[in-house]
C-alpha cells in the first residue's frame, strides 16, 4: 500500500465531504452513464440541463454538443482561455453559461468528481478534486498531506511542468481557479512557501501561488451540517469506508482545518460567483519589438475584502473613504477589478457609474492608463482643463467599442469651471473617484483638494494609499496648528480596508527590506575626499560639495565596486540599481561620471530631456536595457520595476515620502528574499521616527494587535544573528578548499544536518555584503565569491546520494527506488556536444515517463512488478547519472522504454482487475495473491463472484459498527464466517489454515488501509 496515498484520508476525502457541505454535490465517475466530452471534460449531460433550466431553453443534446464544439475551438487558441471567460461572462449567442444573476447563484448546479483524468493522447493527469459549475470543469483541488516532501513546492513544480506542455491547453484555458494545499497552516518565516493553502490562476510559463487570510468569519457560520448519507457515499465510492469512524478522520472533517477553510473562502456559492465574475483580469503588455504577453491575474485577497468593505460602505451610505494597503500591494489592479463591480452595483439600481482615477504626477498618468488599457479598460486620458470641464459636464465617453471606461486625469486638470451639472435627460450619475498616492498633493487648504471636491459634492471619493498623511494640520489662514498632527482621515475619512506592509511579506507579494551601511573603508574615503574639496574650496555649501567631482568620483567607485558584486554574489545578472542624490546637480555629476564604468544609466530629472525621453528611460531600465536611473526627486513614488534591487540613497528622506522610496526595491523578482538599500546618508534616525507614526496609527487602529507589525527592515541585529550562525554551523568545515570541503560533506550521512547546511550556503550568499560591511572577519576573510556555488552544489550532490542510498534499501516499497527519479535530479552534462545534449534531454525525458508508469502500480508486492524494480535499481546503479557517456545514455534509454513497455502491461492488467471490484485496490492485490496458491484456490470467476460478495459485506459492517476496526481478534472472528459461506455457496474446497489465509489478506488490506489513514 505504501504512503503514495496518505493525502488521500487525510485531506482529499475530508475535503469532499466538506464541499458537500457547501451545497456541491457528489459525482462518482465509476458507474458514470452522462457523456463526458473528453477534450474539455465537459459533463455534456450536465451542462445541457443547466442551459435550459438558467435560460429557459429546450435544447437538445446534439444541439449541446455544437456548442460544445465552439467552446473547444476557443478553448484551443493561445490566449489563456481569455475567449472562453469572456463566454463565461457575456454567454454563447445569448445562452448565459452561468447564472450570475439571482442570489447565490441558485440557478446553477455546483459539482465535485474525483481522479478525473485530463487527457490529450499519450499525456495525462488527475488532479485530486475537480470542481464543475454547470457541468464545466472550472477549478480543481490538489492536495498533499501535512509534512509531505519538498511541501506545497512538490505541487508547484509539477503544475508549472504540466501547464507549459501544449497537449494541455484546452484544460488550461478552461480552468479558472486551481487550489494546492498540504492542509498545513502559513508559516510566514518561511522563504519559500512549503506549508500552507495556496490559490492560483492558470499560466503558460509560471504560477505564482497566493495566500487566502478569510477576514469575514461569518462566512464559516454558513456552513451546512455534514450529510451522513453523502458522507458515506464518498466513503463507499473511494472505497475508504474503513476510516469513517477513526478519530483522525474527524479531525480531519473540521470546517477549520487550512484546507476546508480556503475551500469555503473560495467556493461557497456566493463567494465562487464573486470571483468568476469580478475577480479575473487578463493583463495584455506589447514591449518594443512588438511582441504581446498575456497573463491572468485573479484579485489578491486583500483586493477581495476591500472590494467587499467599499460595498458595505457604499450600503451604509458612506461614500469616502480611504485604502491603506502597503506599497506594491497593487492598488491600481484594485481600483481596474471595481470598475467593474462598482459598476455593476449602481447599474443594479439604475445608476450609471463614471469612473475616475487621480493622480498628481504626469508620469503616473501614463502608468495608471497603461495599466488599465493593459487589463481591457477603455481608457479617457484628460490633457487640459477645458477637456476635463467638458469630460465631467457629459454622461456618455467616446468609448464606442463597449468596454468599460474609466478616465484617467491630473488633479492639476480641475478647476473651478469643472463642475457636474445635472442631466437634461433625467439620467442618474454617480461619479466615482479613485485619489492615487493620496499622501501627496491633497493639503486641506490647498486649491486642488477644494476644485476636487467642489466637482461633484455628491462623488465617491476612494483614497489610495501604502502610507496615509500623519504631519502637520493647517488653520484656517495656512498656518501649522502646533500640537497637532494632520491625518488623512481629516479629509477622506475613515479607513475601509487596511493591508500592511509585514502581511504583505508574509503574502510573498512584497520583499523584507535590508539597509546596508556604507562599509567603515570607502566612508573614511569618502569623508577624505569632502574635507579635501573644504581645505580647497574653503566655504562651500553642502549642494556644491556633495556634487564635486572629486566626492562624486569616490561616490561612484563605491556603487559600481558594490553593484558588480552584487550581481556575483545574487548569481543574478538582470538586477537594476537606482541611486537617490543629494541635489540635481550631485545627480548629473553622478551621471557624468557613471559614464567612465562599465555600467549603462539614465539622468532622470524633471528639467532634463522631455517627457518621451523621460519614458523611453524608464521603459528600458524595466526590460533591463539599463542598469542604473539617476534621480534626485523623481520615481521615488509609484515607480514599480521589478528588477530594481540595489537602491543606493545619497539623501535623508523625510516622512512617508522615506517608506515610499525605500520600497521602490520591495517588489517580488526571480528568487530574492529581500531588496537592499545601500545607505550614505544614514537614514536610520528618520526611519525610526516615521516608523513610530505608523506604528502609533497602527496601536490607534488595532490596539494589541499593532505588535504583530514589525520593522519593515531586517533589523541589525537580526542579521548579526544569522552571521554568527552561519559562523558557528561553518566552524569545522574547511571552506577555503572546495575539494577538502567536499571530502568533509561526503563523510556525513545524516540528511537533515545537509538540507542545514545548505539552508546556510544559501543565506550567506543574501547576506555576504553584510558580512563584509561588518568586519565579520570570522566569516568574511572564509569565503571567496568564486566558490560559494561550488560549495552548495557539492552539499547539493551529497544529498541527492543520500537520497539514492535511501531508496535502495528500501526497495521492498514501490515508492523507494522510484525516489530516484523523483528526487528531481538536476542534470549537469558538462563540455558536451550539441548531439549529447539533445540525448541527454532525452534521457531525463525517458526516465520521467518510466517514473511515471511505475509509480502508477498499485500492487507493489507483485513478483514481477519486484523483478521491474530491481532492473530499475540495476539500470540507475550503473554509474553516477552525470557520468554518462552519450553512448551510455543510448543504451539506457532503450532500456527504460522496455521497463516502462512491460510496467504499462501490468498496470493496465491491474487496473482492469481493479474495475471488477468497483475500483476498490485491496481486492484486487487480495485476488491476485489467492491466485499465486500452488495449487489456485478457485477459477478467476468464481474467486471475483466470491470475494466480490465479501467486499460488501465487510464494507456494510464496517459502516455499521464503528468499533469494528478498532478490535482485530473480534473483526477476525467475524470475517471467518464468511469466508466459509462463500466457499460453500460457490462450491469450492477449503480447510482451516486456508480460510485463515484469506482472512489475513482481506485482514491486511482493511488494517493497512486504517493503519495509514490515520
Amino acid at each position: 500500500m505504501g504512503n503514495l496515498h496518505n493525502e488521500d484520508s487525510r485531506v482529499k476525502i475530508p475535503a469532499l465531504v466538506h464541499f458537500t457541505r457547501l451545497g456541491y454535490d457528489y459525482i462518482s465517475l465509476k458507474n458514470y452513464i452522462g457523456k463526458i466530452d473528453v477534450d474539455t471534460n465537459i459533463f455534456v449531460d450536465t451542462f445541457c440541463d443547466a442551459l435550459n433550466r438558467i435560460n429557459g431553453t429546450t435544447l437538445s443534446v446534439s444541439d449541446v454538443n455544437k456548442i460544445i464544439e465552439d467552446i473547444k475551438i476557443s478553448l484551443s487558441n493561445d490566449d489563456l482561455g481569455r475567449g472562453f471567460y469572456s463566454m463565461l461572462l457575456s454567454g454563447y449567442n445569448g445562452l448565459k453559461l452561468v447564472d450570475f444573476d439571482s442570489a447565490n447563484g441558485i440557478g446553477n448546479t455546483y459539482q465535485i468528481v474525483t481522479e478525473l483524468t485530463y487527457k490529450n493522447g499519450s499525456e495525462e493527469f488527475r488532479p485530486d478534486i475537480t470542481v464543475l459549475i454547470n457541468g464545466m470543469p472550472l477549478a480543481f483541488v490538489e492536495v498533499k498531506k501535512p509534512n509531505n516532501k519538498n511541501g506545497i513546492q512538490a505541487e508547484y513544480t509539477r503544475i508549472n511542468n504540466r501547464f507549459r506542455n501544449k497537449k494541455f491547453k484546452r484544460f488550461v484555458n478552461i480552468t479558472q481557479l486551481m487550489v494546492f494545499s498540504n492542509n498545513s497552516e502559513y508559516d510566514d518565516n518561511e522563504e519559500v512557501p512549503l506549508e500552507g493553502a495556496f490559490y492560483a490562476a492558470s499560466s503558460y510559463k509560471r504560477l505564482f501561488f497566493s495566500h487566502f487570510r478569510e477576514e469575514d468569519e461569518d462566512i464559516f457560520k454558513k456552513i451546512k451540517p455534514i450529510d451522513s448519507m453523502k458522507e458515506t457515499f464518498i466513503l463507499k465510492d473511494t472505497n475508504l469506508i474503513s476510516i469513517k469512524h477513526t478519530p483522525e478522520y474527524a479531525t480531519n472533517l473540521s470546517f477549520v482545518s487550512p484546507t476546508n477553510r480556503i475551500i469555503t473562502s473560495l467556493f461557497s456559492h456566493v463567494r465562487i460567483s464573486m470571483i468568476l465574475k469580478y475577480a479575473v483580469a487578463y493583463v495584455e503588455k506589447t514591449n518594443e519589438a512588438g511582441i504581446t504577453t498575456l497573463e491572468k491575474h485573479l484579485m489578491r485577497y486583500p483586493q477581495i475584502f476591500a472590494t467587499m468593505a467599499i460595498e458595505e460602505k457604499l450600503n451604509s451610505g458612506v461614500k469616502n473613504g480611504i485604502i491603506w494597503h502597503t506599497q506594491g500591494s497593487g492598488k491600481t489592479a484594485l481600483a481596474y477589478y471595481n470598475v467593474r463591480y462598482i459598476k455593476d452595483y449602481y447599474q443594479s439600481k439604475g445608476i450609471i457609474a463614471k469612473f475616475y482615477f487621480v493622480v498628481d504626477r504626469l508620469d503616473l498618468l501614463a502608468q495608471a492608463a497603461d495599466e488599465f488599457r493593459a487589463r481591457g479598460l477603455f481608457v479617457e486620458e484628460v490633457d487640459s482643463k477645458a477637456n476635463f470641464i467638458k469630460n465631467i459636464s457629459t454622461i456618455g465617453t467616446k468609448n464606442n467599442k463597449g468596454l468599460d471606461t474609466i478616465t484617467v486625469l491630473n488633479i492639476q486638470k480641475f478647476s473651478k469651471e469643472s463642475i457636474a451639472e445635472a442631466s437634461h435627460y433625467n439620467v442618474n450619475v454617480q461619479r466615482i473617484y479613485f485619489l492615487d498616492e493620496a499622501h501627496r498633493s491633497y493639503k486641506p487648504t490647498g486649491s486642488f483638494l477644494t476644485n476636487l471636491i467642489a466637482s461633484d459634492r455628491d462623488s465617491v471619493m476612494i483614497a489610495l494609499t501604502g502610507t496615509p498623511l500623519i504631519g502637520t494640520i493647517y488653520d484656517e489662514i495656512g498656518m501649522p496648528i502646533k500640537g497637532k498632527s494632520y491625518d488623512s482621515k481629516d479629509v477622506f475619512g475613515a479607513y475601509i480596508h487596511k493591508y500592511y506592509y509585514n502581511r504583505s511579506i508574509a503574502d510573498r507579494y512584497t520583499l523584507r527590506l535590508i539597509r546596508e551601511g556604507v562599509a567603515t573603508t570607502y566612508r573614511k574615503k569618502l569623508q577624505l575626499a569632502l574635507d579635501e574639496i573644504e581645505t580647497i574650496k574653503g566655504s562651500i555649501s553642502k549642494e556644491n560639495l556633495y556634487a564635486h567631482p572629486k566626492y562624486v568620483s569616490a561616490l561612484v567607485e563605491y556603487i559600481v565596486t558594490d553593484f558588480t558584486m552584487s550581481k556575483i554574489s545574487y548569481n543574478d545578472d538582470t538586477i537594476g540599481g537606482m541611486i537617490i542624490c543629494d541635489s540635481s546637480e550631485q545627480a548629473r555629476a553622478v551621471f557624468e561620471e557613471m559614464k567612465n564604468s562599465i555600467f549603462t544609466s539614465a539622468l532622470i530629472l524633471h528639467d532634463e530631456d522631455d517627457k518621451d525621453t523621460r519614458k523611453q528611460y524608464r521603459n528600458d531600465f524595466k526590460k533591463g536595457k539599463i542598469n542604473f536611473l539617476i534621480v534626485y526627486n523623481m520615481l521615488l513614488t509609484g515607480f514599480d520595476a521589478p528588477r530594481l534591487k540595489k537602491l543606493y540613497l545619497g539623501r535623508v528622506i523625510k516622512d512617508h515620502s522615506l517608506l515610499q522610496a525605500l520600497t521602490r526595491v520591495n517588489r517580488p523578482y526571480q528568487n530574492f528574499r529581500y531588496g537592499y538599500v545601500v545607505d550614505f546618508a544614514d537614514i536610520r534616525a528618520e526611519f525610526d521616527k516615521t516608523n513610530k507614526a505608523y506604528f502609533d496609527e497602527l496601536q490607534a487602529e488595532l490596539g494589541d494587535e499593532f505588535k504583530q507589525y514589525d520593522n519593515i527592515f531586517k533589523s541589525q541585529e537580526e542579521i548579526q544573528m544569522d552571521l554568527q550562525m552561519i559562523a558557528d554551523k561553518l566552524f569545522l568545515f574547511d571552506t577555503s578548499n572546495a575539494e577538502v570541503f567536499s571530502q568533509q560533506i561526503s563523510a556525513l550521512d545524516d540528511k537533515a544536518v545537509l538540507i542545514d547546511i545548505r539552508y546556510t550556503l544559501e543565506l550567506y550568499k543574501e547576506l555576504y555584503n553584510i558580512a563584509k560591511l561588518f568586519d565579520y572577519e570570522e566569516l568574511s576573510d572564509k569565503f571567496e565569491l568564486y566558490n560559494i556555488s561550488s560549495l552548495y552544489n557539492e552539499v547539493n550532490n551529497r544529498i541527492n546520494m543520500i537520497n539514492l542510498k535511501q531508496n535502495y534499501q528500501n526497495a521492498e516499497d514501490m515508492s523507494a527506488i522510484l525516489n530516484v527519479a523523483l528526487d528531481e535530479i538536476d542534470f549537469q552534462f558538462k563540455k558536451i556536444s550539441e548531439n549529447e545534449l539533445v540525448i541527454a534531454d532525452k534521457f531525463k525525458d525517458t526516465l520521467e515517463r518510466t517514473r511515471r508508469e511505475m509509480q502508477r502500480n498499485l500492487d507493489p508486492k507483485d513478483p514481477e512488478y519486484v523483478t521491474l524494480l530491481k532492473e530499475l535499481q540495476r539500470l540507475l546503479s550503473k554509474k553516477h547519472i552525470e557520468e554518462l557517456s552519450a553512448e551510455e545514455m543510448t543504451g539506457n534509454i532503450a532500456e527504460f522504454d522496455r521497463v516502462r513497455k512491460v510496467a504499462a502491461q501490468k498496470n493496465l492488467a491491474d487496473q482492469m482487475l481493479t474495475a471488477k471490484y468497483k475500483n476498490d485496490p485491496k481486492f484486487m492485490r487480495t485476488h491476485k495473491r489467492l491466485k499465486e496458491t500452488s495449487p489456485p484456490l478457485a477459477s478467476d470467476i468464481v474467486l471475483h463472484k466470491m470475494l466480490l460478495s465479501l467486499k460488501h459485506q465487510i464494507d456494510e459492517r464496517i459502516l455499521a459498527n464503528e468499533r469494528l476496526l478498532n478490535n482485530e481478534p473480534y473483526f477476525r472472528q467475524d470475517l471467518f464466517p464468511l469466508i466459509k459461506q462463500e466457499f460453500s455457496a460457490h462450491g469450492v474446497s477449503f480447510n482451516a489454515s486456508l480460510i485463515k489465509y484469506v482472512g489475513s489478506c482481506i485482514l491486511n488490506e482493511y488494517f493497512t488501509e486504517r493503519n495509514w489513514a490515520s
